[in-house]
């Protein structure tokens, strides 16, 4: 059923809207995490580019903290959130811890 305007013009249908930086999808109130975490993903690797080679873990924690976390985290509070998007938005942080301390435990000896 298709819905028109008082000057017949016909509004489309979409499944998904972005608002205020949160996608919300249709038929079903909930919203979707994938933007945000591909955001969150490239905050991070702009962090870890720029400072990951040389700076210290204690350095390279605080700014995932202050720098990329909010951008995960922006619009949590706007939807409800079931178990497995929560997996999911753990996961992202996980990965971006993983890919450090991996590389901190994958150099040689002799450059530490």
């Amino acid at each position: 059923m298709n819905i028109s305007t008082l000057n017949s013009r016909e509004i489309l249908w979409c499944d998904k809207i972005n608002y205020l930086g949160i996608d919300l999808i249709a038929r079903v109130f909930k919203c979707s995490y994938d933007n945000a975490k591909r955001k969150f993903y490239r905050a991070f690797n702009a962090v870890f580019g720029k400072a990951g080679r040389t700076a210290a873990e204690e350095v390279i924690i605080h700014l995932l903290k202050t720098k990329c976390l909010p951008v995960l985290y922006y619009g949590l509070e706007a939807c409800p959130v079931n178990r497995d998007q929560i997996t999911s938005l753990d996961y992202a942080v996980h990965s971006c811890f993983r890919k450090y301390f991996q590389r901190q435990i994958s150099l040689p000896l002799s450059s530490v």
